[in-house]
């Protein structure tokens, strides 16, 4: 068996067990579709944010739509631990990298099919970004290193949780979590206390980089180094989390 065949053979799997629950297709593709219908047909005239508001809530609808999907992550990552199938995957001698890897990676492949679904309304909506070929490429080498960093996180929290159905509450927090960011509203519109909260959050600086790239303006260099420092961090502390609690667990 080559050395690529165990990853190839755990991305195929995780693919057909999410196809095959019309639950978590719903959350990580639909969903974010409806959220911004309800935000832009429905409350997008509520809110004064100097530009068209599909312009301004894309950006923050894509890290949505990456949020949206994990909850389904956590929860297949530890049905697989629950249910003893780490331990059938051990005999086979598959290794725990190609095990951790093919959720992360039908996490990410996920992501982009919701985004690309998202984008592709958002611009049935009126969405006319600025960004040039080389801003849509910083765009999507953010979503992949958000995604990269959010499905290790996840991995880990459905891992560490007890059941699948706490695995799946595991991951409310990152999905509520944009709401309090700049995705729906400017940070300098909130209440004090959110404000703060907003500025200093991982989110924020993330949906920055990609509002800027995609307007054509260029994004802060204080908001890529911020993005970057937190993607990378999660992603870190997800993957050592992840494999410390495999070795534990399996």
């Amino acid at each position: 068996m080559s050395a690529k065949s165990p990853s190839i053979v755990m991305l195929r799997r995780n693919f057909k067990h999410l196809a095959r629950n019309p639950t978590s297709v719903f959350n990580a593709v639909l969903m974010p579709i409806l959220m911004m219908f309800m935000f832009v047909y429905m409350l997008g005239d509520a809110f004064d944010v100097g530009v068209d508001y599909v312009d301004y809530a894309t950006p923050g609808l894509v890290l949505l739509a990456v949020c949206y999907g994990l909850g389904g992550t956590a929860t297949s990552v530890n049905s697989d631990m629950t249910k003893g199938i780490i331990n059938r995957f051990k005999v086979m001698d598959v290794s725990r990298g190609a095990v951790l890897t093919g959720h992360v990676v039908t996490s990410v492949l996920t992501n982009l099919i919701a985004i690309v679904a998202l984008v592709g309304v958002a611009f049935l909506m009126g969405f006319s970004p600025s960004a040039s070929l080389l801003d849509w490429l910083g765009v999507l080498g953010v979503v992949l290193l958000l995604g990269t960093a959010a499905g290790w996180f996840t991995v880990a929290l459905g891992m560490s949780a007890k059941s699948p159905e706490t695995a799946g509450m595991a991951a409310v927090p990152l999905v509520l979590l944009p709401f309090f960011s700049s995705a729906i509203v400017p940070a300098d519109k909130m209440g004090p206390v959110i404000r703060q909260f907003a500025e200093y959050q991982p989110f924020t600086p993330i949906i920055e980089t990609m509002r800027g790239l995609l307007d054509g303006a260029g994004p802060a260099t204080g908001d890529v180094i911020a993005a970057l420092a937190w993607c990378v961090g999660i992603a870190l502390v997800g993957y050592l989390w992840a494999r410390a609690t495999f070795t534990k667990r399996a």
